[in-house]
Parts: C-alpha cells; sequence; structure tokens
C-alpha cells in the first residue's frame, strides 16, 4: 500500500510506524543522514527531482524498550538480522541511484519520470531499513555501491534503455523473492512487518516495469499520477539538449567481432581439412577473407545508417507536410500517442496545445513518437563503418594468428583452441546486450564454433582428397 501505512508489531514491546507523506523535502532529507549514500556529498540537484517521500515517526518510548528488545536477542541472532537489514538497505539505495540515473538519461519525459517515481519508493524502502538497523543499536550504513548504482554498467549502457529496464524488471523479481525467503528466515517481527510492506511495493514496481518496457504504462492504485507540466519541461529540455545514447555502438561491436571470428574460422577450418594445415594457403585464404568481411561489414554499416537517416529525413518531410495540411488531426495524433503512455487525456491536450505553440516543436514531437527515434539518436554512418569494420577484422584475425608461428596440426588444433576460447568471450560479451547469464551464452557460441569447425574441416578433407 502507498501513502500512508501502518506496520504494528506483535512483540511485547509493541510501537507504532506511522508512514505520512510530507511535502518538504528538507524533512524528508532527516530519513536518511547525509553521509549514508548520496553522492559526491551533494543532494540537492537529485532530491529536488524526487516526489516528497515519507518519513518515519516512532510513537512510544523507544529508550528503554528498544533496549531490552536489543537484549531479548541473542548475540548471534542480533548479528544476522542487522546483516540482512544492511544489505537491503544497500540494495535499496543502488535501486535509488540506478532508477535516478536513468531517469536523467531517459529521452522519454513520461518514462523518465515513472523512474523517478520508482527512485523515491526505494529511497523510502531504505529509511525504513534505516531505522529499524538505528533501533536495534547498529552500525550507520555507508552506501558502498556506484554514484550512478547500475545504470552505468557497460551491460546497462550497451543494451540501451529498454534492455535495462528488463533488466530492472528480473532484478525486482529476485527482490521479491530474497525479501520473501527472509519473511521465514528473519526471525524479528518488527523487520517482518516492514518486509511484508516492501514486498508489496516491489510487485507494483515488477508491474510498472513490464508495462513501461511494453509501451503501455498502467500506473498501481495509490501511485502519483503522471504530472503533465513536468513531462513537458523535461520533453523540451532533453529536446534542445540533443543527448545520444551512450555505448550504442558496443552492440555493432561485438556483433562485428561474432561476424568475422564465425566466418574466417570456417574458412581457416575448410582450408586447413583441405592442405592438411599448409600455412601457406590456410593464410591467403584467411587473410583474404578477412579483408574482405571487414570492408563488406564496414560499407554495409555505412549504407544502412545512411540509409536510416534518409528514411528518417523523408518521413520528417511527410509530417511537415501532414501538420500544414490538417494541423487539428496532428495535435490529436500527438495527444493519443502521450495517453497511451499513462498522461490523463485532459494533461495530454493541454501538453499537445503547449508544444503545438511551436510548430517545430510539434513537428519534431510528432516525429519522435511516429518514428520511435530522434535525429540525434541515429547512428553516425562514418562511426559505424569504423566500428563494423575494425571489429570485423579484430575477430577475423583471431582464427589466423596460429598460422604465422605453427605449420600443420599443431597449427590446426591451436587455431581451434583459441578460436573456440574466442567464440565463448565474444558470447559472454553478448550477455552484454541481452538479458542471459553470460556462462550460457558463451556456452552456446562456443558448441556453434564447434559444430561449425567441425562441418567445414570435415568438408575440407573431402575436397582435398578429391583433387579439388
Amino acid at each position: 500500500m502507498r501513502g500512508g501505512v501502518r506496520l504494528a508489531s506483535a512483540s511485547p514491546f509493541r510501537f507504532v510506524r506511522e508512514l505520512s507523506f510530507i511535502a518538504a523535502h528538507n524533512n524528508t532529507r532527516k530519513a536518511i543522514p547525509e553521509e549514508s549514500g548520496w553522492p559526491n556529498g551533494s543532494t540537492d540537484g537529485a532530491r529536488d527531482k524526487l516526489p516528497p517521500r515519507p518519513r518515519i515517526r516512532l510513537c512510544s518510548s523507544q529508550s528503554g524498550e528498544e533496549r531490552v528488545a536489543k537484549e531479548a536477542m541473542s548475540g548471534a541472532k542480533l548479528k544476522k538480522v542487522l546483516a540482512a537489514l544492511e544489505g537491503n538497505w544497500q540494495a535499496e539505495m543502488e535501486g535509488y541511484h540506478t532508477y535516478q540515473a536513468l531517469a536523467e538519461r531517459d529521452t522519454d519525459p513520461v518514462r523518465a519520470q515513472v523512474l523517478r517515481h520508482l527512485a523515491g519508493a526505494e529511497w523510502e524502502h531504505a529509511a525504513l531499513w534505516h531505522g529499524r538497523i538505528a533501533e536495534l543499536g547498529g552500525p550507520e550504513p555507508v552506501y558502498s555501491g556506484k554514484p550512478g548504482g547500475e545504470a552505468d554498467s557497460l551491460a546497462n549502457r550497451a543494451g540501451g534503455i529498454r534492455m535495462a529496464l528488463r533488466r530492472l524488471e528480473i532484478e525486482e523479481s529476485r527482490d521479491i523473492a530474497r525479501y520473501g525467503e527472509q519473511l521465514k528466515a528473519l526471525g524479528d517481527e518488527d523487520s517482518t512487518a516492514i518486509l511484508e510492506h516492501v514486498i508489496e511495493d516491489e510487485k507494483d514496481h515488477y508491474r510498472e516495469l513490464g508495462s513501461l518496457i511494453r509501451g503501455h504504462y498502467t500506473s498501481p492504485a495509490g501511485a502519483p499520477k503522471i504530472d503533465a507540466k513536468a513531462v513537458l519541461q523535461e520533453l523540451l529540455a532533453k529536446r534542445n539538449q540533443g543527448r545520444k545514447q551512450p555505448g550504442s555502438w558496443i552492440g555493432d561491436a561485438i556483433y562485428g567481432v561474432n561476424d568475422g571470428l564465425g566466418a574466417i574460422f570456417g574458412i581457416v577450418s575448410g582450408v586447413s581439412g583441405a592442405t592438411a594445415g599448409d600455412s601457406k594457403y590456410v593464410l591467403l585464404a584467411g587473410l583474404s577473407g578477412m579483408i574482405a568481411s571487414a570492408l563488406s561489414m564496414g560499407s554495409g554499416a555505412y549504407l544502412a545508417a545512411k540509409s536510416e537517416r534518409e528514411i528518417y529525413h523523408a518521413e520528417v518531410i511527410r509530417e511537415r507536410e501532414a501538420i500544414q495540411m490538417n494541423g487539428p488531426e496532428a495535435r490529436e495524433l500527438l495527444a493519443l500517442y502521450y495517453q497511451v503512455k499513462g498522461l490523463p487525456e485532459e494533461d495530454a491536450q493541454h501538453m499537445v496545445n503547449h508544444i503545438a505553440s511551436d510548430p517545430e516543436q510539434l513537428l519534431r514531437a510528432l516525429a519522435s513518437e511516429r518514428l520511435g527515434t530522434s535525429e540525434e539518436a541515429l547512428a553516425n554512418p562514418l562511426v559505424s563503418a569504423g566500428s563494423g569494420a575494425l571489429s570485423t577484422a579484430i575477430g577475423a584475425a583471431i582464427p589466423i594468428i596460429p598460422f604465422f608461428f605453427l605449420s600443420g596440426i599443431q597449427a590446426v588444433v591451436a587455431a581451434a583452441i583459441i578460436s573456440l576460447a574466442a567464440h565463448f568471450a565474444v558470447g559472454a560479451a553478448k550477455s552484454l546486450i541481452t538479458v542471459r547469464s553470460w556462462w550460457s551464452s558463451g556456452i552456446e557460441m562456443t558448441v556453434v564454433g564447434a559444430l561449425e569447425g567441425a562441418v567445414t574441416y570435415g568438408i575440407g578433407i573431402l575436397l582435398g582428397k578429391g583433387g579439388m
């Protein structure tokens, strides 16, 4: 339940925690101390963008009761409970920083506002765990994670915002399971009351993230409504900034290495089978294939990125003509897009009317919604060509390297070992842009590479015996 929550302990030393929303952020700041994980010692900028969060008000004479409650726990049990609570606090603080960082870089203002709402909920949970740790006399927790949480991880930067949300959805489901285990194992009734409240919130988070990923956001009962004015301000500000998606080239580079490695490993295996590993012929075929693959990948990436820009510009021209011919219909269409994202009809209409006061803003907004991207987010053709060609050449060079130093069966075995190890590494790296585990992706890639090498080597032997 969000908003007002009443948690009561069934222990003999009963106290009541009342959670009530407060409008002033200065009071909220007391829930978590300044030194408890706010990045760079400054929190004003991040906190001002959060909705008002609840504070904890202890309504009993804690000094005596809590001291007795603490003494009632054995030393081992108290240590176990405090360790679990500190771990929960760290996890919630990391969640807060992750959601907040993703909201800052998200170009979709509706989604960014929802992410800030989720960040505020994680902050509330951290405050609950912080309060319980203090009640049990535990040490002041200090945030040990990154200022941006997991938002700055290579996996989340490489996969983009949608993949980051998918990872967060999975993490929320894991948190629900982990808290569920604590319900059975913790053995502290007051902490259990907090767990029950947090689990319900995490279930809401899981559903909210799912609806964000699928493009039809539905806020749970009790969640704050999307602020149309704030969405509009953020929409205009982020459009003016024109940010590009960081790390977007990493996925292309991984697939480039994968393409070069797979293609040339097949060539090297086949020629090795036909020539019994004669390094002269293997190097000739391998280097020729590497150059051809790199140029092919680079030119293909360049043309694809250039075509994408041309299509975008052509669509923008068509949108401009449509707005000029029927402006009311264009505004209605944009309002419908915002309603699908979760804005109420009245707020969506108000927002569109404000945007439409500037025809160019209306054009960019409508084009962005219809095409699902903006010009700033499109790939640079030269960067795509360079990263595609270079990554393919790197992957293609790996199976060839042993033949510079060895010949015959020794070179074939060395090339197979190096290439299969590289297949595993590339497969593991692909987990950066998927939600699969690195080891399963690596093993799958290794098995595929081994089959490819075995088949092409066998074909090469047959062709070699046939005198071709």
